[in-house]
């Protein structure tokens, strides 16, 4: 069985976007994962298909009809059991264990917010779990949608060229990934580490994690808390 994404937008020609070519594009092609955009306008139903009103206490803004987006969600996915996900700055961030986890089930069902944002109440009876993609103000949902499912489908079985390449990456193992170098051996005076040429698999292997360890503690050293909090040894920066 395929993966299976349902987007919920008011722009449902912002997809797929950027999935619809490279590997994932090729994936879709073959059929590996499906996305369906739906319209929430189209649940409306007065003439003027309104989707928004102003939010009860006053204030700028308007945030989405609960009536729209209810029948909305309800329609794409009442007899299923794929997560629903609401992209919000206020959720929870995503994680790659979060990632790993949708790319094991079937699919999802994506809403994507516009305005102020959307009615409690169907966040609350149509059990949105509400994700972030970083602290920061996006337009919309869209982009974040298109983020979270470029995160899953690059490792959904089959859709990397290198199945290798999905495993030493940032964040698979609670590091940061280690530094690259490819040829030429010297680019404008500096050159690859002379381990990464000796053809010692095992110092190459010590390298990279020590080099993983140490940019981990310099730019995301709450990675390395949460290790301790997972009861992990904690891993100690290594210096050049």
């Amino acid at each position: 069985m395929s993966f299976r994404a349902t987007v919920l937008t008011l722009y449902p020609e912002m997809f797929p976007g950027h999935l619809g070519v490279s590997l994932a594009g090729k994936a879709l092609e073959r059929g590996q994962w499906s996305i369906e955009a739906v319209q929430i306008r189209d649940f409306a139903e007065d003439k003027h298909r309104t989707v928004d009103d102003t939010p009860a206490g006053g204030g700028a803004g308007m945030v989405l009809k609960p009536g729209v987006l209810a029948r909305a969600i309800d329609h794409v996915s009442a007899d299923d059991h794929r997560p629903r996900l609401l992209m919000s700055p206020r959720g929870r961030p995503l994680t790659q264990d979060r990632v790993r986890e949708l790319a094991s089930g079937p699919g999802v069902v994506i809403v994507c917010g516009r305005f102020e944002g959307v009615d409690q109440r169907v966040i609350d009876t149509r059990n949105l779990e509400e994700i972030s993609i970083g602290d920061y103000i996006l337009s919309g949902g869209e982009p974040a949608a298109l983020v979270l499912l470029d995160a899953v489908v690059r490792i959904l079985p089959g859709v990397m060229g290198n199945e290798l390449s999905g495993i030493h990456e940032s964040f698979e193992g609670g590091l940061l990934e280690h530094p690259h170098y490819t040829r030429p051996q010297v680019f404008e005076g500096h050159e690859i580490p002379a381990v990464l040429t000796s053809g010692n698999h095992g110092a190459i292997a010590k390298w990279r994690e020590a080099e993983a360890r140490r940019l981990t503690a310099e730019r995301r050293p709450d990675l390395l808390e949460h290790s301790r909090k997972d009861g992990e040894p904690s891993p100690q920066p290594v210096k050049k």
